[in-house]
């Protein structure tokens, strides 16, 4: 498989942030298992909404206070009765279930991918 070329000026237009999640709650009404969370970008871009589908290795309760990666500049998209603002970031594991990007060392909310 080939990897389609972008410039560096395509890859500046994809905002990608750092959040907390500041709620979380499950999301029982998605077609794959998944969660509801509420994400906080700093005064800048303020507090998002996003679905992932993240249930096998995390439950609402321990995601509170957890630093993620999200593309902020993305159109709203409606998962079910749910909008979903952000998309946040994560890479499948062996079995295909998705693993969270994060940050490994504290990072400022709102700091911007580069």
């Amino acid at each position: 498989m080939t990897t389609p070329t972008i410039s560096f000026d395509d890859f500046l237009k994809v905002d990608i942030r750092v959040g907390v999640i500041v709620a979380a709650e499950p999301f029982p009404e998605a077609r794959k298992p998944a969660i509801k969370l509420r994400i906080d970008f700093g005064p800048d871009i303020g507090e998002k909404k996003s679905s992932a589908q993240i249930a096998k290795y995390y439950s609402p309760e321990t995601l509170i206070g957890k630093h993620v990666m999200a593309v902020v500049n993305f159109p709203s998209r409606q998962i079910g009765k749910f909008m979903s603002e952000v998309l946040t970031l994560g890479v499948p594991d062996e079995e295909g279930a998705v693993v969270l990007i994060t940050p490994d060392i504290a990072t400022p909310v709102g700091g911007r991918l580069f």
